[in-house]
């Protein structure tokens, strides 16, 4: 695809390729096998749409395009710099890998409304890509909202009461939130500075004291629900009620990656790291999140449900970039960027085995993982891999995120942030590995049937996926530098 397009015309070709899948794999209900083709065929489409934009940025081109003038100054507008191509790199090719894993799964648990499954998970990949490439906070905030409203369907796709709880309180927090904070620091920031652009250096210098400075910053972390940063982290939890596939969504590919990257994208773009440093601004927050990550990590020792562990696993790690963001340091920043694209890899490829053992087992309870490595070795060897990563450990690619959080801490001389980063690499291990020990190691429960006849992994296309995020953990601690390249072009503009 590369050369058929301008870096404009690929921006709008990201955000509408995605629109068009969607209505396609609707019109293609009927016919399941076209229907998946759609899917992944869009999702492919998609990647080398955002590798032809990323060949831009790595030219120093920064591609732009206004959509709509909505006042004077205010548009609807997408541009691209390198942490939005970072997001949008790691978001469009997950998209391709959910996408295989989702046909295995949603037929192998003869999951019911799978049209409507893979055309809101399009919707939601479309405002995804809306919110890498927004030119300015006005973009982001709209297709941050979409992002919301179009993965409400997907948390309640089990149409059960249960569900359908855990979608009013991932409503009511996520909109909650977003209405109640993010757009009131929005708009008091055009107030403010009279724009809305992203700019290096931020937009907010020399436009009001450091108090106010406090008071906004404030707003906006925690009007970003999606960034799951204690108290407002409940919904997270309680949408694990989705399928797997809708799992991965959330913790890996879209939503709570918006949420990181759009508190990362404030902090180095509205803000500024140098104006937050001097005015102190982001410093309490750090502790808020640094409890964050600690206290996650001890709820999640505690849950029996390997899901529910896997979630509140997620809370403490986005709470890792939240943290890179807060320290306002070069290196900081570095690893809070780094670490999205880390803990994607790293997460998703637990949660796929999660799956995986759901549908060929039917087991959700850590205590029911006994022996369960000699039934399926390919996944729980995956889950292994993605485990080592999201504790850091080489050579996989979570370590290179979680060594540069510590140079950052290490730069700011708080011993107590170094401590929290120190202890809860601990509690990941405390979590984490016990899964794939228990697996490998025990005796499978007498009369579950654990181990005996032979291998029976999860259906082949879950299985394709879960290995090639396994993978792709492993690849990006070898070749961490299109990461780095990305991250310190941000740090350093």
């Amino acid at each position: 695809m590369s050369g058929l397009l301008s870096g404009n015309e690929a921006l709008v070709v990201a955000l509408l390729l995605p629109l068009a899948g969607a209505l396609l794999i609707a019109a293609t209900g009927k016919w399941p096998n076209v229907r998946e083709a759609v899917t992944l065929s869009t999702a492919g489409l998609l990647f080398l749409t955002v590798l032809d934009i990323y060949a831009d940025v790595e030219q120093g081109i920064r591609p732009a395009q206004a959509l709509v003038e909505t006042l004077p100054g205010l548009p609807i507008a997408l541009a691209v710099e390198p942490l939005g191509m970072l997001f949008a790199l790691v978001a469009s090719f997950l998209w391709i890998v959910t996408s295989l894993y989702a046909i295995g799964y949603m037929r192998g648990h003869n999951e019911e409304h799978q049209t409507r499954f893979y055309v809101c998970f399009a919707v939601a990949i479309s405002s995804t890509m809306g919110i890498a490439l927004a030119a300015n906070m006005f973009t982001l905030f709209i297709f941050y909202e979409v992002l919301t409203l179009s993965t409400y369907p997907l948390v309640t796709h089990s149409g059960t009461p249960e569900a359908r709880r855990a979608g009013r309180v991932y409503l009511g927090i996520l909109l909650g939130t977003s209405i109640g904070l993010q757009l009131v620091a929005v708009v008091w920031t055009w107030a403010l500075a009279g724009t809305l652009d992203f700019t290096a250096g931020g937009i907010l210098t020399g436009h009001a004291s450091a108090g106010v400075i406090a008071v906004l910053f404030a707003l906006y972390v925690f009007g970003i629900g999606k960034a799951a940063l204690m108290p407002f982290h409940r919904w997270l939890p309680a949408a694990m009620v989705a399928p797997t596939p809708v799992s991965a969504l959330l913790h890996a590919v879209a939503v709570v990656k918006a949420g990181v990257f759009t508190i990362l994208k404030v902090t180095v773009y509205i803000f500024g790291i140098d104006l937050l440093a001097e005015t102190g601004a982001s410093q309490w927050i750090a502790y808020v999140a640094a409890a964050t990550i600690i206290l996650a990590s001890l709820v999640a020792m505690r849950k029996d449900n390997l899901k529910a562990r896997l979630a509140y696993s997620t809370v403490s790690q986005l709470s890792y970039v939240v943290l890179g963001a807060m320290l306002v340091n070069v290196w900081g920043v570095i690893g809070a960027g780094m670490h999205i694209a880390m803990h994607a890899f790293g997460k998703i490829t637990l949660f796929f085995c999660a799956g995986a053992i759901l549908v060929a087992t039917h087991k959700t309870e850590v205590s029911q993982m006994r022996g369960l490595g000699k039934r399926m070795p390919i996944t729980m060897v995956a889950f292994l891999i993605g485990a080592l990563s999201i504790i850091g450990l080489p050579p996989l690619g979570g370590t290179w995120s979680k060594w540069y959080l510590v140079l950052g801490t290490l730069e700011t001389g708080d011993a107590v942030l170094l401590t929290v980063l120190m202890a809860s690499t601990l509690l990941n291990i405390a979590y984490l590995l016990p899964i794939p020990v228990r697996a490998f190691f025990d005796k499978s429960d007498e009369g579950d049937g654990g181990g005996e006849g032979g291998m029976r992994e999860a259906p082949l296309p879950c299985v394709i996926a879960l290995v090639i995020t396994a993978a792709g953990s492993i690849a990006l601690f070898f070749n961490p530098e299109p990461l780095y390249a990305l991250m310190a072009q941000v740090a350093n503009p």
